[in-house]
């Protein structure tokens, strides 16, 4: 028999305590591999929703809040803002290009959002069926909505108020799909694309069947008009220290930077993370003295059939290395059986994130930092052999058998 194979039957002629070592590890491999996945991935995902924009636009009240509704789309808005006093930012000259967002409608939980051509210009969205919506109440709907709701070309829907299912329903002004995007993999997946007059339309309060003094009336109402949010791109770089500022301390609007945002979001859960971070390197370690001790154990229980090989033509070397093959076994076991139960949380997570956000987070590949984690998970096995290895190696043979 092999040493390999003889280390496996060692493994398994100790059930109790080899699987008290292997969960150990693969708790604490998980819990690390689920922080190191959760952290890259929304990290990917907001930068990828991000495209550029250097600045957002919308009604005073928190800058992250500001951020979260009109960027990521996870979080009710912060008010309106007059459409006039929008396009005099428009029309600044330190911005490049602007992308107006209006929004206060949905259809089954998903937004209704009115905008123009500049947003797919913006996240590059390409048509996978159909056209660009062109009339009031034409919408173009993202490929996750599509799918998840079995949506077709020239279908017809009732949105409904606000941006929950139970609002109130817009039954007299029903919207007609008239393209479907290709997966983006960005924030539009999720929205229904349509036209800010569709928007305004929708909300007006007077009746637009009235064609008395139409056109005298048409500038008044667009000074009354507003617009939920404005996504900018700044002509310059060096633009984004001074015009966020005069906006903040000018105007009555509120500028919000998203990765200034963004990387103060994440280092307000840096502390949790490095928290539960040292835990389960902590977890780890304890499986290390776990490995250690069912090793130390064994080769004092089995020093007697140990001596037996010895004297059978098995070399000092080659009883040290049946016992690191035992702890590598052990370690490796309990690391891939952690990045599964990492993959199985990820997925459970995602289907939450999707139920409430209409997020999922959808990568369940190996990462590079988790190679970096398998070779910590092979360092503290080989630590956790190297005492019992060195015993072996110098055992008295002659001693041990007249011992027994």
């Amino acid at each position: 028999m092999s040493i390999f194979k003889l280390s496996l039957k060692n493994i398994f002629s100790r059930p109790m305590s080899s699987v008290l070592s292997i969960m150990l590890l693969s708790l604490g491999v998980s819990m690390i591999s689920l922080l190191i996945l959760i952290n890259t991935v929304l990290k990917e995902q907001m930068d990828n929703n991000l495209k550029g924009i250097d600045m957002v636009v919308g009604a005073k009240g928190s800058p992250l809040q500001l951020i979260l509704s009109s960027v990521y789309h996870v979080d009710s808005p912060t008010g309106n803002i007059p459409l006039k006093e929008a396009k005099a930012i428009e029309n600044n000259k330190m911005v490049g290009y602007s992308v107006p967002l209006l929004y206060g409608d949905n259809y089954n939980g998903y937004r209704i959002v009115g905008t123009n051509s500049k947003f797919f210009e913006l996240y590059e969205l390409n048509i996978k069926s159909g056209n660009f919506f062109s009339k009031d109440f034409e919408v173009v709907v993202g490929s996750k909505i599509a799918d998840r709701l079995n949506l077709n070309l020239e279908d017809e829907f009732i949105s409904s108020h606000g941006l929950r299912e139970t609002g109130e329903a817009h039954a007299n002004n029903p919207f007609i799909i008239k393209g479907i995007l290709e997966f983006s993999n960005s924030v539009a997946d999720q929205l229904i694309l349509t036209s800010p007059e569709s928007i305004w339309e929708i909300h007006a309060e007077h009746d637009h069947d009235d064609e008395h003094d139409h056109d005298d009336e048409h500038d008044h109402d667009d000074d009354e008009k507003e617009i939920t949010a404005m996504l900018i791109k700044f002509k310059s770089p060096m633009n984004i220290i001074q015009f966020p500022r005069y906006i903040n301390e000018q105007t009555n609007l509120q500028s919000a930077v998203p990765s200034y945002e963004i990387s103060r979001l994440f280092k307000l859960f840096g502390f949790g993370i490095e928290t539960i971070s040292l835990l389960a390197y902590l977890i780890i370690l304890v499986s290390g003295i776990s490995i250690f001790i069912t090793l130390f154990n064994s080769m004092k229980e089995r020093k007697y059939d140990l001596a037996l090989i010895r004297t059978l033509g098995g070399t000092r070397f080659q009883l040290s290395l049946m016992l690191i093959y035992e702890s590598l076994l052990l370690t490796i076991i309990g690391f891939f059986i952690g990045i599964g139960l990492s993959r199985l949380s990820i997925i459970f997570i995602s289907k939450i994130m999707d139920a409430n956000f209409n997020y999922s987070l959808n990568n369940t590949g190996v990462l590079n930092d988790e190679w970096w984690l398998l070779i910590v998970s092979i360092i503290i096995g080989l630590v956790a052999c190297l005492i019992p290895s060195i015993q072996v190696y110098r055992m008295d043979i002659s001693k041990t058998l007249s011992d027994e």
